[in-house]
This record gives structure tokens, C-alpha cells and sequence, in this order.
């Protein structure tokens, strides 16, 4: 049966080639190929182009595998066999600041065995800094194994979030930002979950959360975030979903949790 380490050598060699090319294809010039929930989630060309790339070189390594993309769907391969892999693929998450040139883009893959995720890297596309982690096996980026942020003060914090792009929802969110941010030291808000997952892991943010991540979003920052020793959450003993993420050291994740359910951070549309 293959490891845990096994399935992270693919998946960073998939990542890195993807990155490649949307990297190529952010230099050549960004063009809207469709959009999805609203007029303002759009989707690339390069979207779709890395996801079908990542799509390939799984299929040549592992034909036997699922995959489940933001892009394509589950639609081109069958489910996982029991106890088979499914990988978990965002090409381009942070679409919007792709668009626009803003350096904080990421591909994001990882690699689930029976509903787990065991390995996963996320690699940000204009700088290629690169994060790791396997079930067990501790987060890393270039070589240095990451831990969370050691703050206990939620006063002190400082809190990374995300916005859906439904407009109702929006002002559900803006609200609770409105309300948490007096008892925080900031908000950052920097447009690609997979990331702030990531700089939450080795405390660049000391603590995130966000309503309506999908599945692709949360795979594989999710696992650096839980390696790198925060709790990764829903609200209210639910897990983390898309009802809500919550990504927090031990000594903040009680005091933010509590905060985030006055301010039902879970519910609106």
C-alpha cells in the first residue's frame, strides 16, 4: 500500500509543474472564461488549464485514483475504491488576486485515503514558497518544520478571514467582522484560504476563519494547519466545513470559538 510520503512526492511534483504553467499563463495575459455563483466568481483559462494538466499527470501516475477538482468536479473520474486515494485539487486558489497580478495564489493538492486527508502541499504561485504535510509527519515549508503561533491573547491576535462572493452573505460576514475586530489586535483578509491556512500554520497570522470553504479549499492547508498544531474546526462540535472554519492555536481556539458563536460567524446565507 502506498504512504503517506509516497503520495506527497507526487503530489509536490504535480504542484510544482502546475505552478509552472500558471505562472506562464499569468505572464502571458488573463483571460475570464466563465464565471460561477456570481458575476464576480470567475473562473480563468488558466483554471482550467492547470486543473486539466493536474488532472493528466494523476491519471498517468495513478489511473486507479479518484479525483475530485473545483473546475472539473468528481465527473471524469469514478469514486475511490475502498481504501483508495482520492486526490483534492484547487488550481488556482485565489482567482481574483490571479486576475488582478496580486501576488498571493496558490495551487493546492492533496491526497485522501478513506476519507482522510494524509498529504497535501500548497504552493504559492508568484513567490514559490511551498508548504508540506503528511497525517503524522508534521508541516514544513523550505526544509523548516512549522508550529503555530504561541499567542494566548485573543486581544493580541491577529485573524486572517475570507468573504463568499454571494452578496447577502457578504453582509452577513462584514457584520461579524464588525463586531470581532474590537476585541482582536486586526483583520487580514488576503483572498485564498488554502494560504491563510497556510500562514496560520507557522504563526504569520495567529489565528483564521471563513464560511464557505469547499472541500478543495480546505484539503491540504487544512492538514499543514491541524501538523502544524492548531485546532481545525467548526463551530458549536461540528467539524470544519463549509459552515465554518476555524483554524486556532489551543490558548486562542476557546476564546475565538465563543466569540465567532455569539456572533453566529455560522450562520446567515
Amino acid at each position: 500500500m502506498i504512504t503517506s510520503e509516497e503520495l506527497l512526492a507526487i503530489a509536490v511534483e504535480v504542484a510544482r509543474d502546475a505552478a509552472a504553467t500558471a505562472r506562464r499563463m499569468r505572464a502571458e495575459g488573463v483571460s475570464v472564461a466563465a464565471t460561477k455563483s456570481t458575476v464576480t466568481d470567475v473562473v480563468t483559462a488558466a483554471d482550467r488549464a492547470v486543473e486539466r494538466q493536474v488532472l493528466d499527470a494523476l491519471r498517468r501516475r495513478r489511473p486507479g485514483d479518484a479525483v475530485l477538482g473545483e473546475e472539473y468536479g468528481a465527473g471524469e473520474t469514478g469514486p475511490a475504491a475502498d481504501g483508495g486515494v482520492r486526490w483534492i485539487v484547487d488550481p488556482i486558489d485565489g482567482t481574483v488576486n490571479y486576475l488582478y497580478g496580486l501576488p498571493y495564489y496558490a495551487v493546492s493538492l492533496a491526497a485522501e485515503v478513506a476519507g482522510e486527508v494524509v498529504a497535501g502541499v500548497v504552493r504559492n504561485v508568484a513567490t514559490g514558497e511551498e508548504w508540506t504535510a503528511t497525517r503524522d509527519g508534521g508541516a514544513w515549508r523550505d526544509g523548516q518544520r512549522l508550529t503555530c503561533s504561541a499567542a494566548t491573547d485573543l486581544g493580541q491576535a491577529l485573524v486572517a478571514t475570507g468573504f463568499g462572493y454571494d452578496a447577502a452573505r457578504r453582509a452577513h460576514q462584514a457584520r461579524v467582522v464588525a463586531e470581532l475586530i474590537p476585541h482582536i489586535r486586526d483583520i487580514r483578509r488576503m483572498g485564498a484560504a488554502a494560504l491563510d491556512l497556510c500562514l496560520a500554520a507557522e504563526g504569520r497570522v495567529d489565528a483564521y476563519y471563513e464560511k464557505g470553504l469547499a472541500a478543495w479549499d480546505l484539503a491540504a492547508g487544512g492538514l499543514v494547519a491541524r501538523e502544524a498544531g492548531l485546532l481545525v474546526t467548526g463551530l458549536s462540535g461540528r467539524p470544519a466545513g463549509p459552515d465554518l472554519v476555524l483554524a486556532a492555536p489551543p490558548a486562542l481556539h476557546g476564546p475565538l470559538h465563543a466569540r465567532l458563536v455569539d456572533l453566529d460567524a455560522d450562520g446567515g446565507p
